[in-house]
């Protein structure tokens, strides 16, 4: 498998272990797991930094700066992350833009290294020179996906006929060729999660939910990623954006319909740790 791009290899060493949140559609929740991995990190007494990738859309940063907001009109001790944001070169030439934004995506990950023991990034959708410069530069990529064949589309093509004939898309392939790349490099692997976020609990979907589970296994087999547990579908994600709070910083109070929900997002982010496998973190107790 190539793709037909060329982002300069990764190369420098650097001590900040960097977790790429990609995904090459919208709608599947990449801010929101971005900012939930980023609260859990620092509630686990992890150094954190953030780099918004998505300079048009800017999901993450603005999710970050609610919080600071947040917590300087209630003088609330909640953990907020650094951030970087990158802007677009104002270079007309291709070849400048992309060696200005390269120069500015290191310079970003160089300093927040400096502070952080881990960098989640906000990657934008989309394919663009920027993603692919992430995607290189992974040590763990998190690609969230939601229980439908149409969003299985960026991974890989499904024959309705044989479930056993699925075949790499032009994302997997991307992602094939940042493996690559970062192995002739550094010669250390990219630990690629698929995480299947925003899973229906109808019992109608049941069936189409475990029809995309099979060919999920099939293609991991086939090209290497491993399959998480991902978020349910909650209205509390979406009304905790405005304030900058994730699930992490609710005590749990409220209504009996409130709290089990809350009891159950967490339990959902356990679980993802838990398979996440981040270095560190290996037998220490969670503490979110």
């Amino acid at each position: 498998m190539s793709v037909a791009y060329a982002p300069t290899p990764v190369s420098a060493p650097r001590m900040a272990h960097v977790i790429v949140v990609g995904n090459q559609k919208g709608g599947a929740g990449k801010s929101t797991v971005a900012m939930h991995i980023i609260v859990a990190l620092m509630r686990m007494g992890r150094r954190t930094g953030a780099l918004d990738l998505d300079v048009r859309q800017r999901s993450l940063t603005r999710y970050i700066e609610n919080r600071g907001r947040w917590i300087a009109a209630r003088g609330a001790k909640l953990p907020a992350p650094q951030i970087f944001e990158l802007h677009e070169s104002a270079q007309r030439s291709l070849d400048l833009a992309e060696a200005e934004d390269e120069a500015a995506f290191r310079a970003a990950l160089r300093r927040l290294s400096e502070t952080c023991d881990f960098i989640v990034i906000d990657s934008p959708g989309g394919d663009s020179f920027m993603a692919r410069l992430a995607h290189t530069w992974a040590d763990t990529l998190i690609t969230p996906l939601n229980d439908s064949f149409v969003d299985f589309d960026l991974l890989g093509s499904f024959d309705e006929n044989c479930a056993d004939i699925v075949r790499p898309s032009i994302y997997s392939e991307m992602v094939w060729d940042s493996r690559k790349k970062k192995a002739l490099a550094v010669r250390t692997p990219i630990d690629w999660v698929v995480l299947r976020n925003r899973t229906s609990t109808s019992r109608i979907e049941a069936k189409n939910k475990q029809r995309v589970g099979e060919a999920l296994k099939t293609l991991s087999q086939r090209i290497g990623f491993r399959l998480a547990p991902g978020l349910s579908e909650r209205v509390i994600y979406r009304e905790l954006f405005p304030q900058g709070l994730t699930m992490l910083d609710l005590d749990g109070e409220g209504d009996g319909e409130m709290k089990m929900g809350h009891l159950a997002a967490r339990q959902e982010l356990r679980d993802l740790f838990i398979t996440l496998k981040l270095p560190g973190l290996d037998g220490e107790p969670l503490k979110f």
